[in-house]
């Protein structure tokens, strides 16, 4: 059963601090906020109650039985990160082709004037007389 399934059959729900928020709900989130509503808040709140539920127990002979769930919050949570970030590099680099691309047919346009100026009177108008046609 992968996390998403897992996460929907459960209806999981994380703590941030707006109130609990479903699994659907953390798409929608930034990566990173000035407000704290953001992955990355949620999933240190998801890492801090995991290092709770882990640590070790001198007395308690038994785990913790929601460290199974939190380690398949924080993976979600992770995932969702990573998928995020690689849009935003996505995007990044698809700005920066289409800004070379701009920056290469402004060159292009240059060169072509350039090679225009560099017509003689006659060749000028040969060529706008085979334009008026």
């Amino acid at each position: 059963m992968s996390i998403f399934e897992t996460a929907t059959r459960n209806a999981f729900r994380f703590d941030s601090n707006r109130g609990l928020i479903s699994t659907e709900d953390l798409w929608d989130l930034p990566l990173a906020s000035k407000a704290g509503f953001d992955l990355d808040s949620v999933a240190k709140a998801v890492n801090d109650e995991l290092q709770s539920a882990s640590q070790t127990s001198f007395v308690q002979t038994e785990a913790d039985p929601r460290k199974g769930e939190l380690e398949t919050k924080l993976e979600i949570v992770k995932h969702i990160i990573a998928v995020k970030i690689a849009e935003n590099e996505a995007k990044r680099n698809r700005a920066a082709r289409a800004a070379e691309k701009e920056r290469l047919l402004g060159i292009l346009a240059a060169k072509r004037d350039d090679e225009l100026q560099g017509l003689s009177a006659e060749e000028l108008q040969a060529r706008i007389a085979a334009l008026a046609d």
